[in-house]
């Protein structure tokens, strides 16, 4: 393991991403908006800027070969297509057994979440019901997650599912998995302090976004390595984004850290997951073996 390389490539993905967020806030502009998603998206591609930074200018070695960015398309591309689409139902479900949380069809969790952006007299206004709505936006998040977003987030993965990945490989998966995990989840500490995914608990959501980056890490690492491509991880993420939104809008209370797939529900999800993989997975022979080949 070449601890140099890491630092390096932590330190300066840190720096870029942080500076950036900060002339971004000093600039005065506001969460929530269109500059706010603007923006977001091109943060998420400083980890590939970090990326070519260290390995092609300051190594000078290739970048895309040697960190899983291929042609070959297997079966675990369609199971990091669909998988967050099983997380977000399971999540659902979970929500419904807590505490005060009920069914609501008609969909108000997403306006008990998102009052500022999204109203009950907006989907009271709407041409269909609530409930064909949640289809409609499903079917939406299931043709986006492994295109448009998969491209975005091709630009973190290719740092942490590529960079990270590869050269963590030596200190075991479980190791590996939750440094990156812990890395992913400070990376997106100034996007939560400005109101990124947590609205309104921005403090304690920099913690619980990076336990769910935590615990959302070696799932990202299994699927990589059994698809030996990175892009099977941005198809991945790029669901995810797709589609998790949708596990607070049929639940009463929705709360940001107590609902959703990533608040308590959605952690209680990928905990059973990665419980699984754990005792039928073997990802420590998985991560012995070479990965990442042509």
């Amino acid at each position: 393991m070449n601890r140099k390389k890491i630092f390096l490539f932590v330190s300066i993905t840190l720096l870029i991403s942080w500076a950036a967020a900060g002339l971004y806030y000093l600039a005065g502009a506001e969460w929530g908006t269109l500059y706010a998603t603007v923006f977001a998206g091109v943060y998420m591609f400083f980890p590939l800027v970090g990326t070519v930074i260290v390995q092609k200018y300051i190594y000078k070695q290739p970048v895309l070969k040697t960190y899983g960015v291929n042609t070959n398309i297997n079966k675990w591309f369609l199971v990091a297509w669909l998988l967050p689409v099983l997380i977000t139902f399971a999540t659902i479900g979970v929500n419904l057994l807590m505490p005060g949380v009920s069914y609501s069809p008609e969909m108000i969790g997403i306006t008990e979440y998102l009052g500022d952006f999204i109203t009950e007299e907006m989907i009271e206004e709407l041409p269909f019901s609530p409930v064909v709505m949640f289809w409609l936006m499903l079917l939406q998040g299931i043709i986006a997650g492994p295109t448009i977003n998969a491209i975005f987030a091709f630009g973190e993965e290719l740092g942490w599912r590529g960079f990270l990945l590869k050269e963590t490989a030596s200190a075991g998966f479980w190791k590996s998995a939750l440094f990156i995990g812990f890395i992913w989840g400070i990376w997106h500490a100034p996007l939560i302090l400005m109101g990124h995914n947590y609205p309104g608990y921005e403090v304690p959501g920099v913690f619980v976004m990076t336990l769910w980056c935590i615990l959302l890490s070696p799932i990202f690492s299994y699927i990589t390595i059994k698809a030996n491509n990175v892009i099977a991880a941005a198809i991945l993420h790029g669901s995810i984004n797709a589609v998790a939104g949708l596990s607070i809008m049929p639940v009463t209370e929705a709360a940001p850290l107590l609902t959703g797939v990533m608040g308590l529900p959605g952690c209680l999800v990928l905990v059973a997951i990665n419980l699984a993989i754990f005792f039928f997975g073997r990802p420590e022979e998985l991560m012995q073996k070479e990965f990442f080949r042509q």
